[in-house]
């Protein structure tokens, strides 16, 4: 299992690229998947999907940003946000969702930013503290809400696409990033009337990954002090327990697995 990492270069067959202590990243690449993952003390990875990165953040800071940071930060660019949007993020307890939050109220830009959950009474001051300035209740894929946003992000994916298009503002953009309900495709779609009136709708893929952009985030983070701390921590000994935490009704934003005491 796992599909991210962080670290540094122990031994390499790409002497050239990388030297023994480097600072290194890998997200996805079929990590998990096509070959072992990275919940291991030592990580096996293709030279071409390993990142040197410049950072000053701790390891616990460094752990918690890869994969979804770097999800969050592309879907926010992607959105072209501007001072007095209303901005909506579909299915915000999510890691993702926290993290655009904070990346987007870093930036000092002058938004009011929504979030949607299934059980606001439960989530509502913890969304509030990662940056939410509303929450709206997410009832069985309905929103429940009449406002309409100029940008959203959508992170449950095809299951609500289209119940999200209806809540769009003339112009507006939607980001089709996540897929947490469980759907992956939009049957049926027709573009030109399923779309909001004059919208456009993007995407972003965590898998499209950029040396460039890595970097571009980790300066972000730091030049705008953004907190990027976990909600958790655990240890390798403890892989059970963190996927029973993410599994459970109480799960919240972004944790991490540790080897280090």
């Amino acid at each position: 299992l796992g599909i991210e990492c962080v670290g540094v270069i122990e031994e390499t067959s790409a002497p050239h690229d990388f030297v023994p202590g480097m600072k290194v990243v890998s997200i996805m690449g079929e990590m998990g998947r096509d070959f072992d993952g990275s919940y291991a003390e030592y990580v096996l990875l293709p030279n071409e999907q390993i990142y040197p990165i410049r950072t000053k953040l701790s390891w616990e800071e460094l752990a918690t940003v890869p994969e979804t940071y770097y999800t969050a930060f592309g879907s926010l660019e992607n959105l072209h946000i501007k001072d007095k949007d209303k901005v909506l993020v579909r299915g915000a307890t999510s890691g993702v969702g926290i993290a655009f939050a904070k990346l987007l109220k870093a930036s000092g830009k002058d938004v009011t930013l929504y979030g949607s959950c299934r059980k606001v009474n439960d989530k509502k001051l913890m969304l509030k503290r990662c940056g939410y300035d509303h929450v709206i209740e997410d009832l069985d894929g309905v929103l429940q809400t009449s406002e309409s946003f100029d940008k959203v992000l959508e992170l449950i994916g095809p299951a609500t696409l289209r119940d999200t298009f209806s809540h769009v503002s003339e112009a507006g953009i939607v980001c089709s990033t996540g897929q947490l309900g469980g759907e992956w495709y939009l049957n049926n779609f027709d573009p030109i009337t399923d779309l909001p009136a004059n919208g456009f709708l993007t995407s972003f893929y965590s898998a499209n990954v950029d040396c460039d952009r890595l970097q571009k985030m980790f300066d972000y983070i730091e030049e705008n002090d953004v907190d990027v701390r976990p909600e958790k921590v655990f240890s390798l000994s403890e892989v059970r327990q963190v996927h029973e935490y993410l599994e459970g009704k109480d799960s919240f934003g972004k944790v991490i697995v540790t080897i280090m005491d």
